[in-house]
């Protein structure tokens, strides 16, 4: 299954239904159903005509008159942007797609299929300015510094990073600056000796912004092209962790002014319109240049990403649908906008 595939499949299988809540948005309410027939004569039940065939999946793709439609009017756009805010975008964020959607359309009669189109078109024009790789800078090393809170999928994050950067012949340095848990330098030396990567540890409840300051060291003698760094994870309303954050920010830079070259910030999706907050916090203590967004296949209603590009615009180099190495992958914006609305694969593009 391509990647686009694994995104429908797992962040609609558990998101807030966006695709169906369009559905139910269009299409009027059931009728109830009738009372059933008297039953005919034997000679009239001969003559009778077949009941017409449902109209099937196929019908409503390709468009056909029959389709349910309805009128683009207030109402209407005030259940689109209800359903746009409970699928985590936001008010804010809702109200401008919304509006968006109603510019030289009201009055038209729409199907499910044309609003889904509508809305994603919507999406992607938002996500297209902020989706770029992680750039490859002339410094070498090249200091990446990833942080977030906890559980958001740092260390994992860091052990794809690194395996995908080794795999394209990068020369590759892990610094396990979570030096408090040590299930995540752990971690990180699976993926170390997975990928080739040498990965710099130190004792447990030492100090990261040392273990970074050497780790830097050891990268500039090795040569290396990049050096990533983990940190422990912390809450954005702990002062004393974030005060250790600017910390790490300082010691590198003793070592390297311009360092780190990076800072990516990764988000769980699962914890919704919080992303906000968090990007607001870690932008101002560790000047956060990137996102990377995971987990969108657990429960998140995935739509909290377009509220992020649409408020902070920062980049988003890639987003994760799995513990597989192939689960973390750069961020597209009109695989992501199809998947989030159910709008469908073009024509001709394998599923």
């Amino acid at each position: 299954m391509s990647f686009f595939g694994k995104l429908k499949d797992r962040l609609l299988r558990s998101s807030s239904r966006l695709e169906q809540g369009v559905e139910d948005i269009v299409a009027p309410a059931a009728p109830a159903a009738p009372a059933a027939p008297p039953p005919l004569p034997a000679e009239a039940a001969s003559a009778a005509p077949a009941p017409a065939a449902p109209r099937g999946l196929f019908d409503r793709l390709l468009g056909r008159e029959d389709a349910p439609r309805r009128v683009l009017d207030d109402a209407m756009l005030e259940e689109v942007e209800d359903l746009l805010v409970a699928s985590d975008m936001g008010a804010a964020t809702a109200a401008r797609v919304a509006a968006n959607i109603a510019s030289g359309r009201m009055g038209r009669r729409l199907s499910a299929e044309e609003l889904k189109a509508l809305i994603a078109a919507e999406v992607a024009r938002i996500m297209e300015g902020v989706a770029r790789p992680l750039p490859l800078t002339p410094q070498r090393p090249q200091v990446v510094l990833v942080v977030g809170v906890n559980g958001s999928g740092k260390t994992t994050t860091i052990g794809k990073l690194a395996l995908q950067f080794r795999e394209a012949g990068k020369r590759v340095v892990i610094a396990a600056g979570d030096t408090f848990r040590a299930a995540a330098v752990e971690q990180l030396q699976v993926w170390g000796a997975r990928a080739g990567v040498p990965v710099m540890t130190a004792a447990p409840g030492s100090d990261p912004a040392s273990l970074a300051f050497d780790a830097l060291a050891r990268a500039q003698a090795e040569d290396a092209d990049l050096l990533l760094i983990d940190t422990a994870g912390r809450l954005q309303n702990r002062e004393d962790l974030m005060a250790e954050l600017a910390k790490i920010v300082r010691v590198l830079r003793k070592r390297d002014p311009s360092a780190p070259h990076n800072t990516l910030l990764v988000l769980d999706a699962t914890t919704g319109q919080n992303a906000l907050t968090q990007v607001e916090v870690f932008r101002q203590v560790a000047d956060v240049t990137g996102l990377v967004m995971t987990k969108l296949d657990g429960t998140a209603k995935g739509g909290v990403l377009v509220a992020l590009a649409d408020r902070f615009g920062l980049p988003i180099h890639a987003v994760g649908v799995g513990e597989a190495i192939d689960d973390l992958q750069p961020f597209d914006p009109d695989d992501f906008a199809r998947a989030l609305t159910g709008a469908g694969l073009p024509a001709g593009a394998p599923a």
